[in-house]
């Protein structure tokens, strides 16, 4: 008798491990079925020049994904990081071509400009009791119009051998490089630092961090900061490829990175998101676009379909919260 309960625990317990288990990488077998699916669709899916045009063109969007990330993480949202990209474009591509600066050193203005703007989102958000989504509009339409500004409403032309470097096979594909370490610097910053443990804690329950002394404006500050930094350097990975700093760039961008992390896992209500799943969310949205390019669909048909996919994965968020309760 009691070796047959034993027998029935076991069972109990495999099946709330496996249930568990696709509880909690969710986002990778939908990535792992998709790169199956997409493969079985297209006879090109596969080919190194596919893949390596996959890698370049999510690089960016990634980079803006994560910043996103640890915004949500405290129960914000990022509405400016599109206008940040355009900012961080046309400031590269103009100190480069009409000033002469060496494309280095563009780009590290372009990512410290796009620290100010962050900041300045931050300090409204955090210290002026603002909300998120009004303050990063606000900024999301003061950077669109500077990056006009320094434009003049013109694309600014690269010469060759300046910030297309970046892109290059001479040079390994430097943005590809640049775009991993980010990814294993973040995900590591999040698991394993006072700083990335603090956001998670905020988003969870901000009024218990209060009361443990801890300053959370200056975090959260922070996190816009984080957001428009990438979301800037995102913007010099679009100038490098096109070799065209547009104050255009980017537009649209903000609603793919919230639909990454939101793919991902993340609350929107903040404290629950991971930096490797926002990852295969943007993943995810990206090989979606480029099978249904390899199968010649037209634009905006692809728009509808990501639409339903974004609301796929609430619905399956919100179906996996429910199933965590009862694991």
């Amino acid at each position: 008798m009691e070796l047959g309960i034993n027998k029935e625990v076991t069972k109990k317990s495999k099946k709330l491990n496996f249930k568990q288990f696709l509880i909690d990488n969710n986002t990778y077998i939908i990535l792992v079925l998709l790169i199956i699916i997409s493969s079985m669709l297209s006879d090109t899916f596969l080919s190194s020049m596919n893949l390596r045009n996959i890698m370049l063109q999510q690089a960016g969007p990634i980079l803006v994904a994560i910043g996103m990330l640890f915004v949500i993480l405290t129960g914000g949202i990022d509405l400016s990081v599109g206008s940040v990209m355009a900012v961080g474009a046309t400031v590269s591509a103009t100190l480069i071509s009409e000033l002469g600066v060496n494309y280095v050193s563009a780009i590290l203005v372009a990512i410290v400009i796009g620290i100010i703007f962050g900041l300045f989102t931050g300090i409204l958000v955090a210290y002026a009791g603002m909300q998120g989504f009004v303050a990063s509009l606000a900024t999301m339409t003061i950077a669109r119009g500077v990056s006009f500004v320094i434009t003049e409403g013109k694309p600014v032309k690269l010469a060759i051998g300046t910030l297309d470097t970046i892109v290059s096979k001479e040079a390994f594909y430097p943005i590809i490089l640049i775009a991993i370490i980010l990814i294993i610097v973040f995900a590591l910053v999040q698991k394993y630092t006072s700083w990335g443990r603090i956001v998670i804690a905020i988003g969870s329950n901000t009024t218990a961090v209060q009361l443990a002394g801890i300053r959370t404006k200056r975090y959260i500050m922070s996190t816009y900061a984080v957001s428009a930094a990438l979301a800037a350097l995102a913007g010099v990975f679009i100038a490098a490829r096109s070799s065209t700093g547009s104050a255009t760039v980017g537009m649209g961008q903000e609603l793919d990175a919230i639909a990454a992390c939101v793919i991902g896992g993340a609350s929107l209500a903040g404290g629950k998101g991971f930096v490797v799943k926002a990852v295969a969310g943007g993943l995810i949205l990206g090989l979606i676009g480029n099978i249904m390019n390899l199968m010649a669909v037209p634009s905006y048909p692809q728009d509808i379909i990501k639409g339903f996919i974004i609301i796929a994965a609430v619905i399956l968020g919100i179906l996996t919260n429910k199933s965590e309760k009862n694991v």
